[in-house]
């Protein structure tokens, strides 16, 4: 009777709301408050006793029903979990402590979350980009992100072991001396430091010549120095060598543990459209969004992402719909533009060729000859401006040649990258294999230039610092055009748009963000560096400052001169995809590393092998060094007792992580199966109630 008398009593007090608790229409939410001269006494009071007969009756079997599904004031509900407390055994002493320190330990855990974030490096600007310019454009910017701490990090590397050491051990080392063998090769004068003009000073800044050459930029500056004592030891030779080893795998370890991040996002993002929609409506939506600001960005990110999928689906139904004559055409069509493409690559590599060719002759015509100026520094960088030139025309026209092809819009962002990719790392390596032929004299050791010396000493002393010469100039070269395309071309360009209105000007429009060709960008740059990090050590710093410079350049340009993309695409199978391309870059900067550590003979002149015929000769050297218990122990290793069972063992695993992969796969196949299935089940149904109801 009470407990009747109580829900009469709410209901007086709640007449005003609607049956789920909530104002109806045509109340005001103002109405939902207690009037302000009731007394905290004339409130509805909780009975402990009634507890349990309230709950009876509205549970099913006796089960109390969820508070949060009671129309009862807070108060009261308050009361009831108080009271349901109570019932709950005691804890002791040890168990509670436990559940503080647990709180407390979760609550350290998301503040140091909140704290790390910011620490994110531009973490708010590429949420910012994602929000306004779709997800394409952030994972270009994630990428380059990735690229600076990766920079960054390799300097550090090789200041700790290489560069530090150097300096430190240089006046107290000792440096040995090669007591057979031409003298003439070993000698090497660069020009040495004096008072110069700022002019020529500025020039030696640009060509890395002058005061810059024997510095510890370049590889020529470093010896053969080894420090060592009875409980210490330090080979400068050695540790210049496995430096620009574990340089190499430390980038690939960080490719491929990204990749690998990469590859599970995009598989579980990828598949069906229908899935995939499904994962935007109901998973996509993130609850932490903290401001409109925030909130605003979500939204368009998740605009973006829908518009990605049905712009491709409505292409692929467009390419089922087509028939087999149109097929044909289409296919012909590709392969027409697949071999102008090949033509205009083919031209460009020529040009690169002829370009080094010549630079080099007018390098070294003037070896002994006072400097020029301005003319010597343009033979200098004759091949980067060719260069560059090729990588600016070349895809510009391959962008136009894609879009009579009607690919996807993500397949055209992965067609243009590879065949940008093509064009500039096969660039590079004619620039590589010009220089190879005439350090190397095309491979002839019996050539008058080379058999000397083993080499081409008399237009090369150092082969190896005028390699890294040229790896820097195309570093900068790359940064100063990219600053001079920000200021001279797109700047001007939006101001014309924005400012003159005639129909030139509508047509051509702001510009888009290309985001193949910037990625691709930074690959080649990244490919330069691994290609010129054992000629110039400071090479990864330099980079690092680039690639900051770089990211506030295009972040200027994308938000003052750029407008939304018309055609958008996947961000998640292009990340991954630009790691691809990075990879070979890799692979393609180890094979330039593995020459030249095993085949070319190094400068007797200068660097840290100078007496050796090869780079890789002082690890045999070295060991032999060692003692006998290290001997043994690195033979041990090397022996088949160890390698055969350590690849059975490898292929153990690999076998078992396949298998696991298989399952995983099969399964998750079945689920996608078993969630279209209850589609159409649902499909149905409600197609039979919409027949039933009518």
């Amino acid at each position: 009777m009470t407990s009747e008398l109580q829900r009469q009593h709410l209901r007086g007090e709640y007449d005003n709301v609607a049956g789920d608790g909530y104002p109806g229409d045509h109340h005001s939410l103002r109405l939902r408050r207690l009037p302000s001269q009731m007394s905290i006494h004339d409130l509805p009071h909780y009975n402990p006793s009634l507890s349990d007969a309230g709950d009876s009756e509205a549970g099913d079997h006796g089960q109390p029903r969820d508070l949060r599904s009671l129309p009862l004031p807070m108060a009261i509900k308050k009361a009831k979990l108080k009271s349901r407390g109570i019932q709950v055994p005691v804890l002791s002493k040890v168990e509670l402590w436990k559940q503080e320190k647990l709180k407390k330990l979760r609550k350290f855990q998301t503040q140091a979350r909140e704290f790390l974030y910011f620490l994110v490096l531009w973490g708010k600007t590429i949420q910012k980009i994602g929000g306004n310019f779709g997800g394409g454009v952030k994972s270009y910017f994630l990428f380059l992100r990735f690229l600076v701490v990766l920079n960054f990090l390799s300097f550090l590397l090789i200041a700790g072991f290489v560069i530090i050491p150097s300096l430190v051990f240089r006046q107290v080392g000792t440096s040995f001396m090669n007591s057979t063998g031409n003298e003439r090769c070993t000698i090497y004068e660069p020009n040495p430091p004096g008072l110069v003009v700022f002019y020529n000073f500025f020039l030696d800044l640009l060509s890395g010549t002058g005061f810059m050459e024997y510095s510890f930029m370049f590889y020529g500056y470093y010896n053969n120095t080894m420090v060592g004592n009875s409980s210490f030891s330090y080979k400068i030779p050695l540790a210049y060598l496995f430096t620009a080893v574990f340089y190499f795998a430390f980038c690939l370890i960080c490719i491929i543990a990204r990749m690998g991040s990469a590859a599970r996002v995009a598989v579980a993002t990828g598949g069906s459209t229908v899935v995939n929609y499904s994962m935007i409506v109901f998973n996509g939506w993130n609850f932490g969004c903290l401001g409109e600001t925030a909130t605003k960005l979500k939204q368009k990110n998740l605009l973006y992402r829908l518009q990605v999928d049905l712009e491709e689906e409505s292409l692929k139904k467009r390419a089922a719909s087509l028939t087999l004559l149109k097929k044909f055409g289409l296919h012909s069509l590709r392969l027409l533009m697949a071999l102008l493409v090949l033509g205009l690559n083919i031209a460009a590599f020529y040009g690169i060729y002829y370009a080094t060719t010549y630079s080099q002759e007018q390098q070294n015509k003037r070896v002994n000859k006072e400097s020029d100026g301005v003319q010597d520094l343009f033979f200098e960088y004759l091949p980067s401006i060719v260069i560059s030139v090729a990588n600016f025309l070349v895809p510009l026209l391959c962008d136009q040649i894609a879009k009579v092809e009607h690919y996807s819009p993500s397949i055209t962002v992965i067609v243009a990258l590879l065949r940008a990719v093509v064009l500039r790392f096969v660039g590079l390596g004619v620039l590589l294999f010009t220089l190879w032929n005439q350090i190397t004299c095309t491979g002839n050791m019996d050539d008058a230039k080379c058999k000397e010396c083993s080499y081409n000493y008399a237009s090369y002393a150092c082969w190896e610092t005028r390699v890294g010469q040229e790896m820097y100039k195309l570093t900068l070269f790359d940064l100063l055009i990219n600053i001079a395309v920000l200021v001279l071309v797109e700047f001007p360009r939006r101001m014309v748009v924005d400012n003159w209105s005639s129909k030139v000007s509508q047509m051509v429009g702001r510009q888009e963000f290309v985001v193949s060709s910037n990625v691709l960008g930074l690959v080649y740059s990244q490919t330069v560096v691994w290609t010129g990090a054992l000629f110039c050590p400071l090479l990864p710093l330099i980079n690092t400052v680039k690639f900051v410079i770089l990211f506030y350049c295009k972040k200027i340009t994308l938000f003052s001169n750029c407008r939304p993309p018309q055609k958008t695409f996947r961000s998640t199978t292009s990340a991954f995809f630009f790691l691809v391309v990075l990879l070979l870059g890799w692979m393609l900067a180890s094979v330039v590393m593995i020459y030249s550590i095993a085949v070319i003979h190094p400068s007797r002149g200068c660097g840290p092998f100078r007496f050796s015929d090869n780079m890789w000769s002082i690890i045999p050297t070295s060991f032999y060094n060692l003692s006998a218990a290290t001997q043994e122990f690195l033979f041990f290793i090397g022996s088949q007792a160890f390698t055969i069972p350590l690849f059975s063992l490898s292929g153990l695993v690999m076998c078992y992580v396949i298998a696991l992969f298989s399952i995983y796969g099969k399964s998750v196949g079945l689920l996608r199966l078993q969630l279209k299935r209850e589609n159409r089940d649902k499909q149905f149904l409600v197609k039979q109630i919409e027949e039933l109801s009518r």
